[in-house]
């Protein structure tokens, strides 16, 4: 069997709770991966299976409170979803804790992931084993892919969220501090992907 054959083989073998631990060459696909039912959260980066961390009740609280706060403000076309798939390519369908994206052609009786292309905002709640990813790795990889703003949600000294806004510097490739107010304390407002006011301290009050 010649190299092409052996790895379209492999690219059309599906993960089972069997297999899942050997990707091939390339890694595996969503494809591969979609229907695979393993006793434990996990998500596929890179083509690998990697176990997803317990959350904590704060990341929870901050990660649900700030997806209803955008809900009650977002604006036509976009619409806000948490926990849903974006295909950034595939070998990497990642579950940003919140994004808003343009609903416009897309069935919601089908779709499986959001296309990155489709995707405003990605917000990501760092937790003790998240920071890596949320601080650098995910940042990267949606700044390649040119989503256009990413927050980032930090808990502070004071454990009251502290969020960082960034913006996508095109010719850089990479995010940069908003220019107007880069780290938002005590109350967050911006006008991008639309106008929105958020009382950070209510994010975990009562």
């Amino acid at each position: 069997m010649g190299v092409a054959m052996v790895a379209e083989h492999e690219r059309q073998q599906k993960a089972t709770p069997d297999t899942w631990m050997y990707p091939p060459h390339q890694g595996w696909t969503y494809e591969q991966v979609k229907d695979l039912d393993l006793p434990f959260d996990w998500e596929l980066m890179d083509g690998r299976i990697v176990v997803r961390g317990m959350t904590s009740w704060w990341h929870n609280r901050v990660r649900d409170r700030i997806y209803h706060r955008l809900e009650s403000a977002v604006q036509e076309p976009f619409t806000v979803a948490t926990e849903q798939c974006v295909l950034v390519d595939e070998y990497n369908p990642t579950k940003p804790d919140v994004m808003v994206f343009d609903e416009r052609e897309l069935d919601p009786f089908t779709l499986e992931c959001v296309p990155v292309d489709k995707v405003s905002l990605v917000v990501e709640v760092v937790s003790p084993g998240s920071r890596q990813d949320d601080r650098i790795r995910k940042p990267a990889m949606f700044a390649a892919a040119k989503v256009p703003y990413y927050w980032r949600v930090e808990r502070g000294d004071d454990g009251l969220p502290v969020i960082h806004e960034l913006w996508l510097h095109h010719d850089l490739g990479m995010y940069v501090p908003a220019p107007a107010r880069p780290l938002h304390t005590g109350k967050l407002e911006t006008d991008l992907p639309f106008p929105v006011a958020i009382d950070l301290a209510g994010l975990i009050g009562r």
